[in-house]
């Protein structure tokens, strides 16, 4: 028995704002809930367990470096262009101890939670014998 990721939540502030910049990211469909959350569900040409995101309002503010955070595949074949994309979006370029040699460019979103835009997709993993 193993467990899946089934849903990415992230506690905003500003959750109608968020849920329209993480929407327009990922190409996900909203969902306004009644208690003031929002849930973002996936395309319906998505792979199958393709995780949903759940925003969830938060009186505080982040502080600090997020402790995990998505990296996202491109789904075009451009990584820059998505970046400047994302910032058009709202994002803005962190430093978070990244080299240029990296394989991914780190952005954060408008309230400042991090993500990464990986310039290679994450595929399925070594191959196993």
């Amino acid at each position: 028995m193993t467990s899946r990721i089934a849903q990415w939540t992230l506690d905003v502030r500003d959750v109608e704002r968020m849920a329209e910049f993480w929407s327009a990211v990922l190409g996900y469909r909203i969902d306004q809930g009644d208690d003031g959350s929002a849930k973002l569900y996936p395309p319906a040409d998505a792979p199958a367990g393709t995780p949903t995101v759940w925003l969830q309002h938060a009186e505080t503010p982040k502080r600090g470096k997020n402790r995990n955070h998505p990296d996202l595949n491109v789904t075009g074949d451009d990584p820059d262009r998505e970046v400047e994309r994302l910032l058009a979006l709202g994002a803005r370029h962190v430093d978070v101890g990244q080299t240029e040699r990296d394989p991914f460019v780190v952005l954060a979103d408008p309230e400042g939670n991090e993500f990464c835009v990986l310039r290679e997709p994450v595929r399925g993993g070594p191959e196993t014998a």
